[in-house]
C-alpha cells in the first residue's frame, strides 16, 4: 500500500536547516565568484536579516568565497516598528566593528511616506491602483545606491535579497511573489522584479527556506556564539515570540496601510516593555480617513490626457485637501508626543514618524499650497454632487430629486 501524504504525514522529507544552509551555499558558490562585487539588500526584517547574518556566517566559516568588496544596504523607511529598527542598529553597529561597509539608503526628503501624504497631498497607498510606498521608500533609495556603488566599482554588482518561495521554489523557479506569501517580508519581492539589470545582478541565496527555518534560525542559530552572536532576538518581540511561527506576522512599517490587521503591532504592545507605543495603532485608522471622499478632491468631469482625448477615469478621486492635510499633520504629531511621552517614563527608545526637518518641510509644502502634478486645488471635494461625465463625452446631469431644495 503506497503511502499517501497529509497534513501530518511527510514533515520529515522537509529540508532541515543543514540542507536548507547547504543549497544556499551552492547558490552563493555558483554565482558569487561572477562578481567582485556584492550587495546585501536588507530592509531589517525576519528574511532580509536571516540572509545578512548566514551571508557573515558562511564567510567565517570559509563555506564561500570572499568577494572584493561586500557592502550592506540598509533600507531605512522611517517607519519601522521599534523593535525592528533596534535590532537593525545592533546589527549596523556589529557590522561596523568588523570594517564592514554599511550604508543606509532613505528616499528624498520629498518622496517620504509622511512628507509625500502629507505635504504634497498623494493618497495614502492601498492595494490596488495606488501602492506606490514599496517603490518610493524601498526599491528606489536602493537602485540610487547601487548606482552609485556602480559608479565606483566600474562593473556590475551581485545584489543579494531575502526573497523567499517556500521549497516548491526549487521545483517552479518562480521568482515573483505576493508580499504575503508564506509570511514574506512586505515588498521584498519588488527588490527582484524591478532593481535594474543594467547595475546589478540579483539573486536570492534562501529562496528555499521555509518560515519555519527562518525562526529557527533567527531564534537558536544566529545568537549563538558558534553563528556569529548576532542581536536577531529582538525581531521576535515584533513578530510574536515564541509564538512568531504560528502567528506568521508579515511585520514591516508601523500602522502599515496595505494590511487587514496590524498582527505585528498587536504583538509588540502586548508585551510590557513595549506596551506604551499603543498610541500608533492609531494610524491605520487615519490613513482609512484620509482616502475617504470628503478629504479629497475630485476632478469635475471633462478631463482630458495631453493628446486630447478624453480621459477613462472621469471624476477621479484624487489628492488630500490642504485643510485635512494639516489636521492629518497634527494627528501624526500628537500621536508622536504621547507615544514619546511614553517612552519618557518607562526609559524606553522614542519613536520619529516625523522629524524635525520633514515637520518643517510638510508645514513649508502647505504653506506653499501644493498639490501633486495635474491638480490645481480649485477642484470639488470628492463629496459635492456632480453631473456623471462619462469617456465617450455625454453627461449624465443629476436627477432633479438630487438637486438642492427639491427634495
Amino acid at each position: 500500500m503506497t503511502r499517501q501524504d497529509d497534513l501530518f504525514v511527510g514533515t520529515a522529507s522537509r529540508l532541515q536547516i543543514p540542507e536548507s544552509i547547504d543549497l544556499t551555499v551552492a547558490s552563493l558558490a555558483s554565482y558569487g565568484p561572477t562578481h567582485r562585487h556584492w550587495a546585501v539588500a536588507w530592509s531589517g526584517g525576519k528574511d532580509s536579516t536571516t540572509l545578512l547574518t548566514l551571508l557573515f556566517h558562511l564567510l567565517d566559516a570559509g563555506r564561500i568565497q570572499h568577494p572584493e568588496t561586500l557592502t550592506v544596504l540598509y533600507a531605512d523607511t522611517g517607519l519601522e516598528l521599534l523593535p525592528l529598527y533596534a535590532s537593525a542598529l545592533e546589527i549596523q553597529a556589529k557590522l561596523r566593528e568588523r570594517g564592514v561597509d554599511v550604508r543606509t539608503v532613505r528616499a528624498p526628503l520629498d518622496k517620504r511616506f509622511l512628507v509625500y501624504i502629507l505635504g504634497r497631498g498623494v493618497p495614502p497607498p492601498n492595494n490596488n491602483t495606488l501602492r506606490w510606498c514599496t517603490r518610493q521608500i524601498k526599491v528606489d533609495p536602493m537602485a540610487a545606491e547601487l548606482k552609485r556603488i556602480f559608479g565606483e566599482r566600474q562593473e556590475k554588482v551581485l545584489t543579494l535579497t531575502g526573497v523567499r518561495q517556500g521549497e516548491s521554489a526549487i521545483r517552479d523557479g518562480r521568482i515573483a511573489m505576493s508580499c504575503s506569501k508564506d509570511g514574506a517580508e512586505c515588498g521584498q519581492g519588488w527588490y527582484q522584479e524591478t532593481l535594474p539589470d543594467a547595475l546589478c545582478d540579483t539573486l536570492a541565496p534562501i529562496l528555499h527556506w521555509r518560515v519555519c527555518k527562518v525562526w529557527d534560525w533567527l531564534k537558536f542559530y544566529a545568537p549563538h556564539a558558534d553563528f556569529g552572536g548576532w542581536p536577531t532576538a529582538a525581531l521576535a518581540d515584533a513578530y510574536g515570540g515564541e509564538e512568531a511561527e504560528e502567528i506568521n506576522a508579515r511585520t514591516g512599517c508601523v500602522g502599515c496601510p496595505l494590511t487587514e490587521k496590524d498582527t505585528a503591532l498587536d504583538n509588540v504592545i502586548a508585551r510590557p516593555a513595549w506596551r506604551y507605543l499603543e498610541p500608533l495603532k492609531e494610524l491605520r485608522p487615519l490613513w482609512r480617513e484620509l482616502r475617504k471622499a470628503i478629504m479629497r478632491l475630485r476632478q469635475p468631469g471633462g478631463e482630458a490626457r495631453a493628446d486630447g482625448t478624453l480621459s477613462k477615469n472621469q471624476q477621479r478621486l484624487g489628492p488630500i485637501t490642504l485643510e485635512a492635510r494639516a489636521w492629518a499633520l497634527d494627528q501624526v504629531l500628537d500621536i508622536q508626543r504621547r507615544v514619546n511621552d511614553g517612552a519618557a517614563i518607562a526609559g524606553r527608545p522614542p519613536v520619529s514618524l516625523l522629524d524635525a526637518e520633514e515637520e518643517a518641510r510638510v508645514r513649508e509644502l502647505l504653506a506653499a499650497g501644493t498639490w501633486p502634478h495635474g491638480w490645481t486645488g480649485t477642484e470639488p471635494t470628492g463629496d459635492v454632487w456632480l453631473d456623471a461625465h462619462f469617456a465617450d463625452g455625454s453627461v449624465q446631469p443629476l436627477l432633479g430629486i438630487f438637486e438642492p431644495g427639491t427634495r
